[in-house]
This record gives structure tokens, C-alpha cells and sequence, in this order.
């Protein structure tokens, strides 16, 4: 996911370069082609009457469809090898194409019908949506009635989704195309009777028709690792690593989804007598083992050992939960050899010594280290009795040397069979034991709601954990037993942690850059509200397509729709404070919104549309032709295209009716103070309903510009002799 906002950044820098360098150019360019155009157009048109040039139509389309196969095929028209040329054998039809598209060009202008143009109405028309707006912005009551519409509708979308959601996940959970086959069981195996019981495991997988290939080995060796992110299983006596057919060549057949191959598997292998089987899926993610994992943590052994064991038992008892296992040491038997020193002592003999004679028996005595070519590490050489002495037994037939001669070993040794105690594991200088378990999909149960409302939720790994972790508070542990919630929890908590960090960090970023461009706390605050209604739009995309909430793919998604739906408001605010400086408030707001419209409109849906085919997993394949539907690549990517459609649309939706009634209340906040005034007169508050009205008031007549009266002075006229005094004219 690294790589994504690198992505990101070097696109958007590149459109912005086309956008200021290359287009004008372009522009410029086919402006010129566009005018050679309509002047061929109008010389066809008065040339050829108009029935021979609508003849042409379909004769300049059926070129222009045979000059794309000729591209397609370069051996369609003429007799060329493409694995000789290359890619030049197809240039004879991208020439034929561009021709042809120039020859449409011309005919199709040419059999145009023009009508005639109207007259020019003066004066300004406002469009429908324009009035919409003018209804919202033009009163003081609606715009807080937008405002409270939105406020409601927000909050019952959070409501509904948490009421109604499909679950939490890590990661986007796909049909499997590779798994790993755990073959189980306890005792003293030899390695023959080990590979017996994984080959008849084998046998079974490599039957089934949706396995294309299978390894298998018994034992420690072979390849034993585990490509989930966990550890295998401690009682594993072998594993068998199997792929099934590629996705491409058995899309269609339901009978070989990978979902049910594994299914079918489990239920084969589950027959087998003496053995345990676990299968477990390759992640195509972040690897990551179980989803419930829990780890105990103590000092007293004894303690943790019997916690770890009251723990196994509720989760196997827990609905839901499959392949349960825990890390507790397998039952086994250890010989411990007792040497009693004194009586070893009166016989001459000394510790070292018998040590030596048991080692022999057993791994045998170290004489030194050499260096091989073939390997870069050092070899040592021990001496060890033959194959056929090696046992225990024979400790009571040894003898050895000593100053009195050879005596028998067993005059002062013992040996006798105690539990095994085969490692122990500390974290934090803690002991600790791990129990884990996987999810059982496509399982729901019933919850009672505290007014008696039943509701059916699904049962995921968030849902579990919660469970379990109301059964822990309720129930505590013994005195210095901790425990805490590790694996896919820890990863999910610190994937949240990282997204929800870099979230804010991207807001706040994006408010200190809003802030120095609009110089307004108010109108960059009013940009940013754009990121809320994009989550609200996120949400109702997971419950429309019913998907899960990916805390790394949606929330990704909700990260980068941070810097794509802000990019409305940006223009939106920008066109209003533009348009402000010379028209009034009100008027500014609904003509901002009337001339930002249909760009804000057309980035929407042509992003939205660009994302369509992510979102339902559609996959075209435009070298060889076809396409396929939830592959699964594709299962990766649908969430996020879903949250970013969603936001996306949603987001631009509310904001066009959000972000003008913003603007609006602004406008008539001292209508607001003068209301909020008389309301605290009547009520009794009158000295601060005065003290509101007043200031609302002052604040008005600030604002109020002073009128300004010109005189049309003219000099009176003279008087003429005739008329009386004292009488002038009427003025002009």
C-alpha cells in the first residue's frame, strides 16, 4: 500500500502539467483542425445534395469499423507477417484509421441539420437548479433547515450501519487458490509410520479433480514453513501444499470454486482414522495467522498451564470457532538419569566420565569441528556407539574405567521416564501460551436488543473477540494471569492506528493549505465538511453492495477520498468569494452554484464511471478479447472502488445543497442574533435580548454602505422682461 499515494501523487502532478501546458496547446492545435474540418464540411455541402451525402454515412463507418480490425489483424487486407514486422505491421491500419476518422469527420458535419439560432434574450435567466438554490439560500428558515436535513440524514446512516452492517475485516477475503494441508496426530511416530499416514492424505487431495499439482513431505523437512503468517500446528506430522486450477480455466463451473474444493477436502480427509486434518488457506494479503488469538501470560507454570487448558475447552465450546489449537507442550515421555555421586564416588569414578559413557548412547561425544567446501558452516565429528547399542538399555551393560578397574554403570545410576517438558516460551520475561482459532463463514445468530428487538448479526472474527472478551471480564483469570488479544487484533488495532493517523494528518495538512488560499476559518472549515459526508456515502456503498468494512481497502479508501471530494467544495468556495467581491451574498451563493454545477457534475460521474467496472468486478482483457467477473484479483479492489464511487457520489450530492446553505446561514447570522434577541425579551431576558439586538443592529448598519445623493445642479434662467418677479420656471 506503500506505493499507492506515491501513485497517486505523480498522476495528479502529471494532469496538472497536461492541464496548464499540453492542453492549451492541443487546444490551439485542434481548433485549427476543427475549422479545416467545418470549412470541408460546408464546401460537401454545397457541392453534393444531402440525400447522396447521408449515403456516405454508412460508407465512412463500415471504413472506419474495417480500418480497427485491420489494426487488430494485420494480415486482414494485405499479406503481412506480424512476427516478422512487429509492432509496424499494424501501422498500415492505424493510418486507415485516422483517415477514416478525419473522412467521418467531414461527412458527418456535412449531413448535420442546423437550426436556425434564436434571438438573444437580454438580462440574466436563472437555470431550475438555480431557483432550487435561490429556495434554500434566499430565506433565513431553510438554510438551517438543509443544515439540520443533512445533520439527520448523516446520523441516521451511521445508525443504520451499525445496526445493519456485514462485519469488520482485516483484509479482503477471496476464493483460495493455493492451501496448505496440516496432517496431525500424537505418539511416538517413526518417520515411516508418519509418511504412511500423510500419503494416504495425499492420495486424497491429489484425486480431487480441482487440484491442479501437490507436495507433500513427513516429518521436520522438506519445506516447513507456513505461507498464512503462522506457525504450524505442533502436533504436525506433515504437510501437503496444494494449488488448484487456475481461476481462468474453471470460472463457470461451480462445482470447482475454491471455496468448496477446500470444503470437500476437509470432509475427505476428515474420514481418515488416527490422524487430524487442518487446512488452511494462502493469504493473498498481508499475511496474517488466525483471526482469534489469544495469548496467557504468567509466572506460575502450574497455574498457566491450567488456565491455558479451561481456556481451550470455551473455545472449543464457542459458536463459531474452527481449528482451534493452543501451544501448550505435547504429552511426552523424557528418561531422566539420576548418577549418584557418592556411590560413584567409592567406586573411583568421576561425573565427567559416566557423562561421557551416557553420551555415547545417546547424541555422542564431541572430538571436534571440521570445514567442508560444500557447506559454510562447521560439521562436527561425535563418536557414538553402533546403530544397534543405541538404547537405553544398554546403560545397564556399560562399564567403566576406573583406578579399580572396569565397574558396571549401573552400580550407581538410575533412570526413569517423567513428563516431557519439550520448550518454554517467554515474551516480556513472561511465560506465556497461545490459543487460536479460526471463523467459520457464512454464519449468523440472533441478539436480543434491551427494548426486545431481535436482530440477526453475522459471526466474524471482531464479533468473536468481543464475545469472548465480555466472557473474560465476567469471568477473571487466577491471580498473575494476564491476557491480551494478539495476531490479526494486533495488526488490525495498528493498521487503524496508521490509517486514522494519517487521516487526521491529511486534514489537517488540507486545512492549513485551505486556510492560506481562502484566508477564512470559516470557509476552509466549511471545504473540509465534504470529507464527513464522504464517509457517510462509504457506508451506505458497503450496505448497498453488501460487503464487509476492509479496515485496510476501505479504509484506504476513505483516506484517499480525504483529497479527492474536497476538490468540489474547493471550487465551489473559490467561485463565491470570486463572485462576492461585486454581487451580494445571496446572489453570489446561487450563482456560484449555478456556474460550478456541471464541471463538479461531470469530475463525479466521470470518476464514478471510471470505477464502475472495479467496483463489479469486472476484469476486460483487451489483448485477447473477453472478460471476466469477480476474479480474484478483482475480489482485492472492490471495496475500494465501492467506498470511493459511494463517497465520491454521495459526498458530491449533500454538498451541493450542504455547502450553499453553509454559506448562506453565514449570510444571515444577524437575522439569527436578532431572533434569538426578541426571544430572549419575551422570555423574560431582557437587559441580553437588548444588548443581541443591539449588536446585530450595529453590525448592520456597519455593513450598510451610506447612501450617496448627487445634485443635478444648472444655473437658473434669466428672468425676461415681461414676466413678474419672483417667478422661475419648473425645474429641470
Amino acid at each position: 500500500m506503500g506505493m499507492l499515494p506515491v501513485t497517486l501523487i505523480f498522476v495528479l502532478s502529471a494532469s496538472l502539467i497536461v492541464a496548464l501546458i499540453y492542453l492549451p496547446i492541443l487546444g490551439g492545435v485542434s481548433g485549427r483542425l476543427s475549422r479545416f474540418f467545418e470549412n470541408s464540411s460546408d464546401w460537401l455541402r454545397s457541392v453534393l445534395p444531402w440525400f447522396i451525402r447521408l449515403l456516405l454515412v454508412p460508407t465512412i463507418v463500415f471504413l472506419l469499423f474495417y480500418s480497427i480490425l485491420q489494426v487488430i489483424n494485420p494480415n486482414l487486407l494485405l499479406s503481412i507477417e506480424p512476427n516478422k514486422l512487429g509492432p509496424m505491421a499494424s501501422l498500415p491500419g492505424v493510418v486507415m484509421f485516422i483517415a477514416s476518422a478525419f473522412m467521418a469527420s467531414i461527412v458527418l458535419g456535412s449531413v448535420e441539420i442546423r437550426k436556425r439560432q434564436k434571438n438573444v434574450q437580454a438580462g440574466y435567466r436563472r437555470t431550475p437548479f438555480g431557483y432550487f438554490i435561490k429556495f434554500i439560500a434566499g430565506n433565513p428558515v431553510m438554510p438551517l433547515i438543509a443544515i439540520g436535513g443533512v445533520i439527520a440524514f448523516t446520523s441516521f446512516i451511521f445508525t443504520t450501519f451499525g445496526k445493519n452492517n456485514y462485519g469488520v475485516e482485516f483484509f479482503v477475503e477471496g476464493e483460495p487458490e493455493q492451501a496448505i494441508v496440516y496432517v496431525k496426530a500424537r505418539g511416538n511416530l517413526s518417520l515411516t509410520e508418519k509418511d504412511i499416514l500423510v500419503r494416504q492424505a495425499e492420495l486424497i487431495v491429489n484425486a480431487h479433480p480441482g487440484v491442479e499439482s501437490v507436495f507433500s513431505f513427513a516429518g521436520a523437512g522438506g519445506l516447513n514453513q507456513n505461507t498464512a503468517g503462522a506457525s504450524a500446528p505442533k502436533d504436525t506430522i506433515g504437510q501437503i501444499q496444494l494449488e488448484t486450477i487456475p481461476w481462468e480455466n474453471r470460472r463457470g463451473n461451480s462445482d470447482l470454486d475454491g471455496n468448496k474444493i477446500i470444503a470437500e477436502l476437509s470432509n475427505a480427509l476428515s474420514a481418515l482414522p488416527g490422524i487430524e486434518i487442518e487446512i488452511l488457506e494462502l493469504e493473498r494479503g498481508p499475511a496474517s495467522p488466525k483471526p482469534v488469538h489469544l495469548r496467557l501470560k504468567g509466572e506460575n507454570w502450574n497455574d498457566l498451564l491450567n488456565t491455558t487448558a479451561q481456556m481451550r475447552n470455551v473455545f472449543d465450546q464457542t459458536e463459531g470457532l474452527i481449528q482451534v489449537e493452543d501451544t501448550r507442550p505435547l504429552p511426552g515421555i523424557d528418561w531422566q538419569i539420576d548418577v549418584d555421586v557418592e556411590k560413584a564416588g567409592r567406586y573411583g569414578a568421576d561425573v565427567a566420565t559416566v557423562g561421557a559413557m551416557i553420551q555415547l548412547v545417546t547424541r555422542g561425544i564431541l572430538l571436534d569441528t571440521m570445514r567442508v567446501d560444500s557447506s559454510d558452516e562447521e560439521i562436527e565429528i561425535r563418536v557414538r556407539l553402533p546403530e544397534e547399542d543405541r538404547f537405553l538399555s544398554t546403560l545397564d551393560n556399560l562399564k567403566v574405567r576406573t583406578a579399580d578397574g572396569l565397574v558396571p554403570l549401573s552400580n550407581f545410576i538410575s533412570r526413569k521416564p517423567v513428563a516431557k517438558l519439550a520448550e518454554i516460551n517467554r515474551i516480556d520475561q513472561k511465560r506465556y501460551f497461545d490459543i487460536k482459532a479460526g471463523i467459520e463463514p457464512n454464519l449468523k445468530r440472533t441478539v436480543t436488543s434491551d427494548e426486545g428487538i431481535k436482530s440477526e448479526v453475522f459471526i466474524n472474527a471482531n464479533e468473536r473477540i468481543a464475545f469472548l472478551t465480555n466472557y473474560l471480564q465476567e469471568n477473571p483469570l487466577p491471580p498473575g494471569i494476564s491476557w491480551e488479544w494478539t495476531g490479526d487484533q494486533a495488526d488490525q488495532a495498528e493498521s487503524q492506528a496508521f490509517l486514522s493517523s494519517a487521516f487526521a494528518a491529511a486534514l489537517v495538512l488540507m486545512f492549513i493549505i485551505l486556510l492560506s488560499q481562502f484566508n477564512s476559518f470559516y470557509n476552509s472549515f466549511v471545504v473540509l465538511i465534504a470529507v464527513v459526508l464522504s464517509t457517510v456515502g462509504v457506508l451506505i456503498g458497503m450496505l448497498v453492495m453488501q460487503q464487509p468494512f476492509s479496515i485496510i481497502m476501505t479504509g484506504t479508501g476513505i483516506v484517499a477520498l480525504a483529497g479527492i471530494v474536497v476538490n468540489n467544495n474547493i471550487v465551489l468556495i473559490d467561485t463565491y468569494q470570486e463572485l462576492s467581491r461585486y454581487l451580494p451574498k445571496v446572489e453570489a451563493i446561487i450563482r456560484t452554484a449555478e456556474q460550478r454545477i456541471r464541471p463538479v457534475l461531470l469530475t463525479t460521474i466521470t470518476t464514478m464511471a471510471g470505477l464502475a467496472p472495479m467496483m463489479f468486478g469486472l476484469s476486460l482483457d483487451f489483448v485477447n478479447g473477453g472478460y471476466s467477473v469477480d476474479s480474484p484479483t478483482a475480489l482485492w479492489w472492490k471495496q475500494l472502488a465501492t467506498a470511493v464511487v459511494f463517497g465520491l457520489g454521495t459526498a458530491t450530492m449533500l454538498t451541493l445543497v450542504f455547502t450553499p446553505a453553509l454559506l448562506a446561514a453565514r449570510v444571515w447570522v444577524v437575522t439569527y442574533i436578532l431572533w434569538i434577541a426578541r426571544l430572549l425579551v419575551r422570555i423574560g431576558a431582557s437587559r441580553r435580548g437588548r444588548v443581541a439586538e443591539d449588536w446585530a443592529l450595529n453590525r448592520m448598519a456597519r455593513k450598510t454602505k451610506p447612501a450617496e445623493i448627487i445634485w443635478d445642479y444648472e444655473e437658473p434662467p434669466l428672468l425676461k422682461k415681461d414676466e413678474p418677479a419672483g417667478l422661475i420656471g419648473p425645474a429641470e
